[in-house]
């Protein structure tokens, strides 16, 4: 009885599976490093547009608070008698000049804040793009086509 050589057969379905489901997971592992990556990048964006924001922000209180005193001395010197204030700019104009251009500036640095923070999505975009095209690759086969 003589054993005849047998041919290389073809994997089995179990190795195919087992071969799709560690391609499945492995992809799957990247999808999530790519986000995680993305998401980094993303929350140091909006870290460093929310800090160019609060600052903006709080110089612009602070121009604010001065324009007010502002608003105070116009105040006391329209009701003042003129022979009393000795300098010639009056103590409201110097505030409102500083009150002015401090809000000016705080002004300038909470809008360019707010367009940094506009100018991207925090949106893991790419890798929900990746993924949404490796569903309809993974769902394409098996749908008939709509053409």
């Amino acid at each position: 009885m003589a054993i005849e050589p047998q041919a290389p057969t073809e994997p089995g379905m179990t190795s195919l599976l087992k071969g799709i489901v560690s391609d499945l997971g492995e992809l799957i592992k990247k999808q999530f490093q790519f986000a995680g990556a993305e998401l980094k990048a993303d929350a140091r964006k909006t870290w460093e547009a929310s800090r160019m924001m609060a600052i903006g922000a709080g110089v612009a209180t602070l121009g604010v608070i001065v324009l007010t005193f502002m608003f105070v001395y116009l105040l006391h010197a329209l009701t003042a008698p003129p022979e009393m204030d000795p300098a010639g700019l009056p103590l409201w104009a110097c505030h409102g000049i500083v009150g002015g251009v401090t809000l000016a500036i705080g002004a300038t640095v909470l809008l360019a804040g707010k367009a940094k923070l506009e100018s991207f999505n925090p949106l893991p975009d790419e890798t929900l793009q990746t993924m949404k095209e490796n569903l309809e690759l993974s769902h394409g086969s098996s749908r008939p086509s709509a053409s």
